[in-house]
């Protein structure tokens, strides 16, 4: 039995290496809201909401977190006692719209404390079956095809086994036509459109197929299935659906309409790991394969991600890039690290998330911090 007693939430301001562009905007310092989770017995875990500044990819943003945390999540989870961290999430749920990504901070965190208290990494807790996970990368909007195409071979000679290109109006099919040119066929790419187009731009979303893509990944808006199913009877390239699956419902949606053929759990995104195991498992039972992207986390939220990846559903390279690919310094102790057969240890020895986070750059790069107690 758990009985969560304290949250206490801080933003910090973690700038980027360099800016990462996506059709929908540039980020070049993330502002990242973490929480420190407590329970009555002493134990404690770090947790990361995955909202961004402004609202470009989800509804919800950095600032909507904060209230939803202090108005309405504190309220129903502080004091009470649960048996699972199945509970947390069903309780958010009951009477409470959206706010998913405020939601899962706290789902989330509830199984690291849970692996703390039962002294099991938060993996195996989870039902992950793997030792390691394989790593792709993203790489954001370039100035021409002539720098996309350095970064991508870059990527690839340094192991990475899958190179996500993001693409915009523009800034498409000659940047892809430049990279598979140079990298070869075999190649391991996709496209990642953040729902930059509409069905208008028809003529250049068939034109993809050409490429050999491992998939495209939300070409169209983020709440429209029906449009998706009509591109995807019409493209060879597998659609993956992204921003469009935020919970159990909408992946069934997307099974049952034909509107895609693989889809990317964000647990951030769907609103914890209940929801994101009850997808996988969806998946793995009608042969969908599944893969976990990235929010541009910290290294708190990297371990929910690997963690995450390492059920035995996930066939596809996540976007788990090493810390030292965005960060000059991380907020945890080892920082993630990839070998160079493009893998990522998962750290199944270790109790909770895996890796020791550090409170005192977490001080140093506080903007504001609250406590909420039962």
């Amino acid at each position: 039995m758990i009985r969560l007693t304290r949250l206490t939430l801080r933003e910090i301001s973690l700038p980027l290496k360099e800016p990462f562009r996506i059709s929908s905007g540039e980020v070049t310092t993330r502002r990242i809201l973490l929480v420190r989770i407590e329970d009555a017995d002493g134990y404690h875990a770090w947790a990361e909401c995955v909202a961004g500044g402004a609202p470009n990819y989800s509804p919800e943003t950095i600032d909507t977190a904060r209230l939803a945390l202090t108005e309405w999540i504190a309220p129903r989870i502080l004091g009470h006692t649960i048996a699972s961290p199945k509970e947390v999430h069903d309780t958010l749920q009951r009477d409470f719209r959206g706010h998913r990504m405020a939601k899962a901070v706290v789902e989330m965190g509830s199984w690291a404390i849970e692996a703390e208290r039962s002294e099991s990494s938060l993996a195996n807790l989870l039902g992950g079956d793997r030792d390691r996970v394989e790593v792709g990368i993203s790489i954001g909007i370039q100035d021409n095809p002539e720098a996309l195409v350095e970064r991508a071979a870059a990527a690839l000679a340094e192991g990475y086994r899958k190179i996500k290109i993001k693409i915009r109006p523009g800034a498409d099919l000659p940047y892809l036509e430049a990279v598979r040119e140079t990298l070869g066929p075999d190649a391991p790419m996709m496209a990642d459109a953040n729902n930059a187009y509409m069905l208008a731009d028809i003529d250049v979303l068939l034109a993809i197929d050409a490429f050999n893509l491992i998939m495209i990944e939300q070409p169209l808006a983020w709440d429209d299935m029906a449009r998706h199913a009509d591109l995807q009877a019409r493209l060879q390239t597998p659609v993956c659906l992204d921003e469009s699956i935020t919970s159990l419902e909408r992946a069934e949606d997307m099974l049952t309409l034909r509107a895609g053929r693989i889809i990317n759990i964000k647990p951030g995104r769907v609103g914890g790991f209940s929801e994101s195991r009850a997808i996988h498992d969806l998946c793995r039972k009608s042969g969908i394969p599944v893969w976990c992207g990235g929010m541009l986390e910290s290294g708190i939220g990297r371990a929910y991600n690997v963690a995450l990846a390492s059920l035995p559903g996930f066939k596809i390279p996540g976007d788990t890039s090493p810390s030292a690919r965005y960060w000059e310094r991380d907020i945890v102790d080892p920082e993630w690290a990839m070998d160079a057969d493009g893998t990522m240890a998962v750290p199944r020895d270790r109790p909770g998330i895996g890796v020791t986070v550090n409170e005192d750059r977490i001080d140093d790069l506080t903007v504001w911090s609250t406590t909420l107690e039962a």
